[in-house]
């Protein structure tokens, strides 16, 4: 983590920093890393843990807990509810909307707060899951980057464990004995996504470090072996 601090300057000093606490593994291995690192000097960050629960979506959370497991960390905890009708647009997936208000609710809570960044709890995998599905099913290349500058809201999201395999975050889990909250999303099989995290591990069979070249494909671009159009071309 420590390393894509730097590497990508996702924390600096007098940042305050809402933290989205969804209740699962990544989320309670992002609260512990971030609360253990705000007590060394340099940078100086102040945090907030927001833990967002869908009123339409069966969850089992255990709010003393997360709340426990902020506030030994010197965090401060904020709980909000919110919901999304999935009739109301259906050009979007389930799993988008639920994503997209979720979000807004973070954005609402890091205003009331003043925070000026919000750290969310993707690792390496998530990352390099999200480019084969764009790639497979956008037809773009792009990613959840590790730090993005939101100039409509005035908010920096980061994502402090973008260098952390899931692997080293399940020990991490297991290590501390975080409770994870127990969630049955009715729409969970809509996703792409476990098929990808199966794609990824078929490649890492492949080539036991092929998470290190995907990465590293994303800033070693040879766009002269690659198919740019005449119109590509011009506006270059």
């Amino acid at each position: 983590m420590r390393k894509a601090m730097d590497e990508y300057r996702l924390i600096e000093d007098g940042d305050k920093i809402l933290i989205g606490l969804s209740g699962g593994k990544d989320s309670l291995a992002l609260l512990d890393l971030l609360g253990n690192r705000m007590r060394i000097y340099k940078p100086r960050f102040s945090l907030i843990a927001a833990h967002i629960t869908m009123s339409n979506i069966e969850y089992e959370s255990d709010f003393s807990y997360l709340k426990q497991q902020s506030e030994r960390l010197g965090v401060p905890f904020v709980h909000r509810e919110t919901n999304f009708d999935v009739s109301t647009d259906r050009r979007k997936s389930p799993c988008f909307l639920c994503s997209w208000y979720r979000r807004k609710a973070l954005f609402d809570i890091a205003k009331e707060y003043q925070c000026n960044k919000i750290a969310l709890g993707h690792h390496q995998d998530d990352i390099l899951q999200t480019l084969l599905m764009n790639l497979t099913f956008q037809g773009a290349f792009s990613t959840m980057p590790p730090k993005l500058k939101m100039s409509k809201f005035n908010m920096t999201i980061i994502r402090p464990m973008c260098l952390i395999a899931e692997n080293d975050i399940r020990e991490l889990a297991q290590i501390k004995e975080f409770r994870p909250q127990k969630k049955k999303c009715p729409y969970e099989r809509s996703s792409n996504r476990p098929e990808m995290k199966s794609v990824l591990q078929q490649l890492e069979q492949l080539n036991p470090q092929v998470r290190y070249s995907l990465w590293n494909s994303m800033t070693n671009i040879q766009s002269e072996y690659l198919p740019f159009n005449e119109k590509t071309n011009a506006n270059q």
